[in-house]
């Protein structure tokens, strides 16, 4: 038995999951992710990046290598091994207090544009697709709803990865990397730019389309809020 803290809701996504094997589509020294259903639930030593839909492991390294998988009674188990939850933890991120001030212009965000935008890129999780997450989460945060935008993001997931669908999935709900969380929290404090230089600083460039996604939306959200 492993122990490992899980996100809520893959937490439950493995406890609706049946019992059975399941696909490894990445494995590495720090993660591991595999097919629960057409979704990526990952596994994540903690030099890895902490995505919303992965268990986290506390050591540096992942201990196994992660050869076969399956679930067994709501559990996922990895070469034999049973990683089990001993907490949980949240994922969401943190309300947006204020919108401030605009430092550039806005485009708006119309679902012609996603159409566009989804798959766009390199790797796991191509840039475009991380901007789309840092620009939903930020309007997840402020509490303002994009039902057009959510729908042309759903209806597109096929065209791009398996991981950079789930991440996609997991900001239509509004959960995060804690970096992310982190500069939403800082947002128009004297703390705001170190944590954008930490967020743009994960993975090669995931952290940077976040920010970009992010700050896109707080220009599109100051300036609806001078309109009204």
């Amino acid at each position: 038995m492993i122990p490992v803290s899980a996100p809520p809701r893959v937490g439950q996504r493995l406890r609706n999951a049946p019992d059975g094997p399941v696909p490894v589509v990445h494995r590495g020294r720090h993660a591991l992710y595999v097919d629960l259903g057409g979704r990526c639930v990952g596994v994540v030593a903690a030099t890895a990046t902490a995505v919303p839909c992965a268990l986290r492991i506390a050591g540096p390294e992942l201990p196994f290598a992660g050869h076969r998988a399956e679930v067994r009674d709501g559990v996922l188990r990895v070469d034999g091994s049973a990683l089990v939850p001993g907490r949980y933890v949240d994922v969401t991120v943190p309300r947006l207090g204020s919108v401030p001030a605009p430092s550039g212009s806005s485009t708006r965000l119309d679902p012609d544009t996603v159409a566009r935008m989804v798959g766009s890129g390199d790797g796991l999780t191509p840039y475009a697709d991380d901007v789309l997450c840092g620009w939903l989460a930020i309007h997840r945060a402020a509490g303002v709803a994009t039902p057009e935008i959510d729908a042309a993001v759903r209806s597109h997931l096929s065209r791009t990865t398996l991981l950079s669908a789930t991440l996609l999935a997991c900001a239509l709900w509004g959960e995060v990397l804690p970096e992310f969380a982190a500069w939403v929290a800082a947002v128009g404090t004297a703390a705001e730019p170190a944590r954008a230089t930490a967020l743009a600083a994960v993975g090669h460039t995931s952290g940077a389309g976040l920010l970009e996604g992010g700050q896109w939306a707080l220009a599109g959200l100051s300036q609806r809020e001078d309109a009204a």
